[in-house]
């Protein structure tokens, strides 16, 4: 073993040992762990005018209610915001972008004026590009990050926090994301599997997620295709200030920071794996019963399996039912609910109805079986994660742009609580405190160790 393995080898060693805290000290001291209360609920920390995420009733004597989950955008609940475009068959991204970042249901000619915008600035600075190609990469959310810390170079006023300043920067982040994302998987593709490298620009009659599918593999999408991949912008454009993601971003941004840095923050904590990379899980947990289970209407078969994941038999080993039940959500998500809809039209046309029925079958049979085996100490329903996974297969999009997928969408939701973060009054910087409880130690000269 090297001098510098061994050195190595030994720090983590000692770094096992004094990152050990001890789980009942959080409840003798009062301490949130994970900004949680004892009850799942999360710590207050702020207020916002952008979106509530509504799951339950507190009752009189502080007990949680189940309800059916809301979700509201700028006061505007999801189901009517939704229920319309998909009444109508047409496309809402850019519709429900605008509210996000102005506060305001756009007109018609708003809408169109607002589109204009966002495609003529899809294109990216030729450096840019010319980076996503020599440098490649492994990870499209990597890539990502990288990027957009290279949009400060290229921004003449890339510390302007005015309000003007803010909104041009959030612009030009939403319509360069997907082409950021197109083109490195593009190349992604090209370098790890020998594919051809096309470089498609963006088209000023298409939609936002008709362009995005456009520029991913040409025009080998149906309109419902698109239909669907803007309903899932939309589901996943915003979703409180208390997510990961989201926080993060108005953590850095009260710092007083740059934009650029703020959202690498924002994308930095989207990649993990219990926040925008469930969605990969699921789809592995689903990939996984499909091949398992050899009879996908037997539901004792099916049962048998999820009681094997749930006892660390079979899976990963961790135990988990991934793609059931919410931080905030009770008797059902919103945005599953909605999204379900569309996946059975498109299981339909793919002709996969028997895979879309198995699902079903698992996310009932799931969360009985958890009731079963663990009680009813939470209230669970299929998440949006639940379905995003196999709508995106549908839709024939790789896993590798499953969470970039949701770093285009949230990165409207993302901006509009920087912007919001930066320009209420009485801000300040988010400063939250620690309490140690490492014991007090003498110093020792370095000549007596």
């Amino acid at each position: 073993m090297k001098t510098g393995d061994y050195l190595i080898y030994k720090l983590s060693d000692q770094m096992k040992k004094c990152t050990k805290i001890d789980a009942e000290l959080f409840r003798k001291m009062d301490v949130k762990r994970g900004l949680r209360n004892e009850d799942g609920t999360g710590v207050l920390v702020g207020l916002t005018n952008i979106g509530n995420v509504v799951g339950y009733d507190r009752l009189p004597d502080g007990t949680l209610k189940p309800i059916e989950g809301k979700l509201f955008f700028r006061g505007y609940e999801i189901s009517d915001l939704v229920g319309s475009i998909l009444d109508q068959k047409r496309f809402g991204f850019e519709e429900v972008a605008y509210l996000l970042l102005s506060g305001n249901l756009p007109d018609k000619e708003e809408v169109s004026e607002f589109h204009r915008l966002l495609v003529e600035n899809m294109p990216l600075e030729k450096n840019t590009l010319l980076h996503i190609i020599e440098l490649e990469g492994r990870d499209i959310m990597n890539i990502l990050s990288r990027s957009v810390l290279e949009m400060y170079t290229f921004d003449e006023n890339p510390d302007d926090t005015s309000r003007e300043n803010l909104m041009r920067q959030s612009i030009e982040l939403l319509s360069k994301i997907p082409t950021i994302i197109a083109y490195a998987f593009n190349m992604l593709r090209h370098g790890g599997q020998g594919r051809s490298l096309h470089i498609r620009h963006p088209q000023k009659e298409l939609s936002f997620a008709e362009n995005f599918l456009f520029m991913l593999k040409g025009k080998n999408y149906t309109e419902l295709e698109a239909r669907t991949l803007d309903l899932m912008l939309i589901l996943h454009s915003e979703h409180g200030g208390g997510n990961n993601s989201t926080f993060t971003v108005r953590v850095t941004s009260s710092t007083g920071t740059d934009t650029y840095s703020s959202i690498a923050a924002g994308i930095g904590s989207l990649k993990g794996p219990k926040h925008g990379g469930a969605n990969l899980k699921v789809a592995q947990m689903l990939n996984y019963l499909k091949n398992a289970v050899n009879d996908w209407t037997d539901e004792d078969e099916i049962v048998s399996h999820l009681e094997g994941i749930l006892a660390k038999k079979e899976l990963d080993g961790m135990g988990l039912l991934y793609g059931i039940g919410h931080a905030v959500y009770t008797l059902s998500d919103p945005r599953a609910v909605l999204l379900k809809k569309l996946a059975g039209e498109l299981a339909s046309e793919k002709h996969r109805t028997k895979e879309f029925e198995f699902l079903q079958r698992v996310e009932r049979l799931a969360i009985q079986t958890v009731y079963r085996i663990k009680g009813h100490g939470k209230t669970l329903c299929a998440n949006v994660d639940f379905y995003s996974g196999f709508v995106y297969d549908l839709i024939d999009i790789p896993t590798d742009i499953y969470t970039p997928l949701f770093a285009m969408s949230r990165i409207v939701g993302w901006c509009a609580h920087r912007n919001e973060e930066l320009n209420f009054e009485g801000r300040r910087i988010i400063r939250p405190a620690y309490r140690c409880v490492t014991e007090e130690r003498e110093y020792i000269p370095i000549e007596k160790r």
